[in-house]
């Protein structure tokens, strides 16, 4: 078997994190330390641990968000590895628009673009074609239930859970390698959650690496590989 395939998409090794609070005189908050976790193609891996834990932080470290104290955050992107944790921002700008999609648990957007707009942009930042990119934002939209009276509307208009639909179809519309899911479903009622976990089964399927939060019990046991606990990793801070 080729190494190359058999090799992580997304590897952390020793990664540490600690907030300052700069408003309370400097306080140190260590969030983890001594972070291993290594994701592979094909997977689904769940993030557990209560609420603080650290497992948005995780997510956050992976898309270039936060910066990790301690540590490397090796990202496969195609032939070559980088290291987040010390890549430019030029550098994590380029994983983004070729390697990895982030589906946060809220939708940033510019004002006044249309839902549709939201969505085909994204698949064009990835290098899909102009025609190809509006088309498939549009069968992403139809099958998120999103009302088509709405697509050409600005998603600040939307309630929370249409608005978390468009950023689900924003995520997914690319189909890159690595995709990091931070409580996609929180928002969506139970039809909705079923087409996400359909999404999320055929992006895994089609070999994509996985690394997600879900709180919702039924979701995570539909999508997840496994389930790695976060706590262990403020343990071994403390130690």
């Amino acid at each position: 078997m080729n190494p190359v395939q058999n090799a992580p998409a997304l590897e952390f090794r020793n990664v540490a994190k600690t907030f300052t609070l700069h408003l309370r005189g400097g306080v140190q908050l260590p969030v983890m330390g001594g972070a291993d976790l290594a994701v592979h193609p094909g997977e689904c891996v769940v993030l557990g641990g209560p609420s603080g834990a650290g497992k948005s932080s995780l997510l956050k470290m992976a898309y270039g968000n936060y910066r990790c104290d301690h540590g490397r955050i090796l990202v496969r992107d195609g032939g070559r590895v980088v290291d987040v944790a010390a890549a430019s921002p030029r550098e994590v700008l380029v994983l983004r628009r070729r390697t990895i999609s982030y589906v946060s648990q809220f939708l940033r957007v510019i004002p006044r673009v249309g839902a549709r707009e939201v969505v085909a942009s994204a698949a064009r930042e990835g290098g899909m074609a102009a025609d190809l990119a509006l088309a498939r934002a549009e069968e992403l939209l139809a099958r998120l239930n999103l009302p088509e009276r709405l697509w050409d509307l600005p998603p600040a208009t939307f309630s929370g859970g249409e608005q978390q639909r468009v950023n689900i179809a924003r995520g997914l519309i690319a189909e890159r390698p690595i995709l990091l899911l931070d409580e996609p479903t929180a928002s969506l009622d139970a039809q909705n959650r079923a087409v996400v976990v359909e999404l999320i089964r055929a992006r895994q399927a089609a070999g994509a690496a996985l690394l997600g939060i879900f709180h919702d019990t039924d979701v995570r046991e539909a999508v997840a590989t496994r389930v790695v606990d976060v706590t262990a990793f403020r343990r071994q801070h403390a130690a």
